[in-house]
């Protein structure tokens, strides 16, 4: 009798799980739509939803067009039954944002990071400053949190708590989690920044309906998130993706990480800046941070031939990089994102044409490469969808 109830609560969390995932992702649609599209029987359908609206997670949508007889309802998901936190932790800056359960934001607050000064207790003070900045902006009580998510620069080894080893910032087996832990009760769920990227553009971007796709993310570092199958590849112990760091060039340029040649080296922002200053002989690029000084790059390259060509050695190393995990990864899409891939937007068509002279033909013609679209919130958009997707998975049963 006990295993029999207990297979049936397994079962009823599962289609529960399947339900409010296809809610999430497509909706609103109607329950007729999520019969054809989760195979889910029709009482079994009616009765889990019944249930999710009685418990406030889903709610009515007004009808559904109807070319003659009885309209059906459409289904969404409730955008107040809780609120989300996604927090990206880049090398220049804090940014956190919070979001209702439909996504939609509402409130969002920035704290400048010196690169210079990056202590991990500087930083979760950010994180927890943030938490409180926004929640109190939105009038939303910390109870009606249904997680933080946290998108880091990075390699992140997950485990009873997440520990964070990023060469760039100093960091050497930062227990982040336990110092953003200490200050707030709220869950965390802290990920790689690329990834978090990653899998916004996979639910709501650039990736929607792609099955294998490599999300490039281009900042002050560089990394790479990349799917397989639809599920995001970690490797041995969550450092694959780790892009920035592979070879370009044998022996060359000095990287932050400490080795030579590292593509972060020639196409990250910092890199980018040093290389325009030193086309100029040393003098120093205009702007207060590394996105005026990118922006100062790319306004002179209208009448600067030495900014046209470090734009355009850019392009080319970008493209090799591309064509890179064109060869290794064999992508439907290579999504382009991350701040500094934003404002170099418009290098895309020669980033296509290097990567195509690089890259293994058959490959290469079976990939498009293309921008992000979420722009530059993606990270910490990604981020906090890290809580959903295990509220998603446990069949939207809070713990």
């Amino acid at each position: 009798m006990e295993l029999a109830r207990a297979t049936n609560r397994s079962v009823r969390l599962r289609n529960r799980s399947a339900l409010l995932t296809k809610l999430f992702l497509d909706g609103p649609l109607t329950r007729q739509d999520l019969v054809r599209s989760t195979g889910l029987s029709q009482p079994a359908v009616s009765n889990v939803v019944a249930d999710m609206i009685d418990e406030g997670l889903v709610a009515e949508a007004g009808a559904a067009e109807s070319d003659g007889g009885r309209p059906s309802m459409l289904l969404r998901i409730a955008p107040r039954f809780a609120f989300l936190i996604g927090v990206d932790v880049g090398e220049t800056r804090v940014r956190v944002e919070l979001f209702d359960f439909a996504m939609t934001l509402l409130a969002s607050v920035e704290y400048p990071l010196d690169p210079a000064r990056t202590e991990p207790d500087l930083v979760a003070g950010h994180v927890l400053a943030g938490i409180e900045a926004v929640t109190g902006q939105a009038g939303v009580a910390p109870g009606d949190v249904l997680g933080v998510g946290i998108g880091v620069s990075g390699v992140v080894e997950q485990g009873t708590e997440a520990v964070v080893h990023a060469q760039a910032l100093g960091w050497d087996r930062v227990p982040l989690e336990r110092l953003i832990g200490a200050g707030t009760d709220l869950p965390l769920h802290i990920d790689n920044g690329a990834k978090t990227l990653g899998q916004a553009e996979m639910w709501f971007g650039a990736g929607r309906g792609a099955r294998h796709a490599v999300f490039a993310l281009v900042g002050s570092g560089v990394g790479a998130s990349v799917v397989t199958n639809g599920a995001t590849y970690r490797g041995a112990s969550s450092s694959a993706g780790e892009w920035g760091h592979t070879t370009l060039v044998y022996g060359g340029r000095v990287c932050r990480c400490g080795a030579r040649g590292c593509l972060e080296a020639y196409v990250g922002a910092e890199a980018i800046i040093d290389r325009y200053r030193e086309a100029r002989r040393g003098r120093p690029v205009l702007g207060e941070d590394e996105e005026s000084q990118i922006a100062a790059l790319v306004a002179a390259a209208e009448t600067s031939a030495t900014a046209r060509r470090v734009l355009e050695d850019t392009a080319g190393y970008l493209g090799a990089g591309v064509a890179n995990l064109i060869n290794l990864f064999n992508p439907e899409r290579v999504v382009l994102g991350g701040w500094a891939a934003m404002a170099l937007g418009d290098l895309l068509p020669a980033v296509r044409e290097a990567a195509g002279r690089q890259a293994l033909r058959q490959p290469y013609e079976q990939a498009s490469i293309e921008l992000c679209r979420l722009g530059v919130d993606a990270v910490a958009l990604g981020a906090a969808t890290l809580p959903i997707a295990r509220f998603l998975t446990e069949g939207g049963v809070r713990r």
